[in-house]
């Protein structure tokens, strides 16, 4: 990941998801959910972070959160909408 995950954070593989019956996904942060998917959007992710590996579905999930690109998170204080 180099220049995109300068402080290794993604390594740990923090970010997961599960995809419900009924269509939505939902998006894991640390064992906690951060977001929620339906519909089209959902559709879409759940298209493209199947055919990554782990770095880029790590990666892919932490863009698709919207609030882990500014690289002023602080461990425990997650600013999560």
């Amino acid at each position: 990941m180099g220049m995109v995950d300068q402080r290794g954070k993604l390594e740990a593989m923090p970010f997961g998801y599960r995809q419900m019956k009924d269509g939505r996904v939902f998006l894991d942060y640390e064992g906690k959910m951060v977001k929620t998917l339906k519909g089209k959007r959902a559709e879409r992710f759940i298209a493209q972070v199947e055919g990554l590996d782990d770095a880029g579905s790590q990666l892919y999930m932490a863009k698709a959160t919207g609030n882990f690109k500014r690289g002023n998170e602080r461990e425990g204080k997650h600013r999560l909408k």
